[in-house]
């Protein structure tokens, strides 16, 4: 199949995420006004809650079965070595461009998750439609390659929802901690200064009054105080350390959402819902509905939140930049890298569908989930706007790219 032929079969699955992402830019203009902040807000709880998880657990159920999954075993492998890789470069970039401390978690979540869910979702079954397509009859194409993303995406979804949460969770709150902590220090040197300024005073008092004033010791009460409220703040230190790994956090609904998935699709209840005959298919049904809208949702979204990073463009251009250089150049070709290795030791079986999959997860944008986190801690949310803008409107000729070469590579 000639280069000119296997870019139209990519280029097909990004425009029309990209039609989807205008309806949603449209909806949100000030003259529209039906796709406000408001309703944004609602709808990414919904997305977070309902949608999402629905998604993640019906895609996983319907496709992963005990047969396959063990086959499949290098996929949590490689999205595990994005996200290292990806947060490693990130670290570095905001180091280099000394970037304020409450926005690394968010630079740092961009560099190490891509959008492993709605993209590969549009992007797998858009090119296996094409006639032309590399890898094989469209039916055989379609089924296979939604159980690889389901599995990726999901996989994906526990980083994100686990990792990337977390990371922007604490770099946010560390900087509202220090800002308290600042705000502490001053009222606690202006209580210090005026209590030894009471004590100095009390004790001239004593001096003067005293015969014996060599032998004055000041009140050990005061000692005790001072000893106690030492004690106390190291113990609000420690708490707040400790406090700062949640392990519950880990629990979201994506996350849970996807175990359940898992866990139904590997064992014999999987027969009980999946299937024409399966006597609960009604629930397995039901749930397949609410994950329908979870992916135009999502995408809508992307959409109107990159009009408000169109509106405002007061991030640094070197950054924006950094965050695209690693997300379309470093990564894609370290992922090169590694799953040629894999395919030489045998590690990822013969299938090129496959590896095409696992190759898109190292050239995709930035997870469209951190915008959603930005939003829930509000954290910067401007900022996330505006560096989701740039990249996706970069990945609409990236991805195009690295999917065209992909295909050529793996052909």
């Amino acid at each position: 199949m000639g280069i000119d032929e296997l870019f139209m079969v990519a280029l097909m699955p990004v425009v029309k995420t990209l039609l989807i992402a205008v309806v949603g830019l449209f909806l949100a203009v000030d003259r529209v006004s039906i796709f406000s902040a408001d309703a944004r807000h609602h709808l990414n709880n919904l997305v977070y809650y309902i949608f999402f998880p629905a998604f993640l657990a019906s895609s996983l159920i319907d496709s992963i079965s005990a047969s396959n999954i063990v086959s499949l075993w290098f996929t949590p492998v490689s999205i595990l070595l994005t996200f290292i890789i990806g947060s490693a470069l990130g670290w570095i970039l905001v180091k280099i461009m000394r970037i304020p401390r409450h926005l690394h978690g968010l630079v740092i979540g961009c560099c190490a998750a891509g959008n492993m869910g709605n993209l590969p979702v549009i992007i797998i079954p858009a090119i296996c439609a094409e006639k032309n397509n590399p890898f094989g009859d469209s039916l055989s194409c379609s089924r296979n390659g939604m159980t690889y993303v389901s599995l990726s995406m999901s996989i994906g979804a526990i980083f994100v929802w686990s990792c990337v949460y977390n990371i922007i969770r604490i770099y946010g709150t560390e900087s509202d901690g220090n800002i308290q902590k600042k705000s502490n220090i001053s009222e606690k040197l202006c209580c210090e200064t005026s209590i030894n300024s009471s004590i100095d005073s009390s004790r001239e008092e004593l001096l003067l009054n005293c015969p014996n004033s060599e032998e004055y010791e000041a009140p050990s009460g005061i000692f005790l105080k001072k000893s106690e409220d030492s004690v106390k703040s190291i113990k609000q230190h420690m708490k707040s350390l400790v406090g700062n790994i949640d392990l519950r956090k880990i629990f979201t609904p994506p996350t849970i959402a996807t175990f359940v998935g898992l866990l139904i699709g590997v064992s014999p209840l999987r027969k009980v819902m999946v299937g024409d005959s399966a006597p609960l298919r009604v629930i397995e049904s039901s749930v397949l509905l609410l994950g329908d809208a979870a992916i135009t949702s999502m995408t809508m979204i992307m959409g109107a939140n990159l009009l408000k990073g169109m509106k405002r463009l007061g991030v640094n251009v070197w950054l924006i930049l950094g965050i695209i250089i690693i997300r379309f150049i470093a990564l894609p070709v370290l992922g090169v890298v590694v799953i040629k290795a894999a395919r030489s030791f045998g590690m990822v079986g013969s299938d090129p569908l496959y590896h095409f999959v696992l190759l898109l997860q190292y050239s995709v944008p930035p997870a469209m989930a951190i915008g959603t986190i930005t939003q829930l801690f509000e954290i910067g949310e401007t900022e996330c706007s505006v560096i989701m803008f740039w990249n996706y409107a970069v990945a609409s000729i990236a991805l195009t790219l690295w999917a065209t070469y992909y295909m050529w590579f793996l052909s």
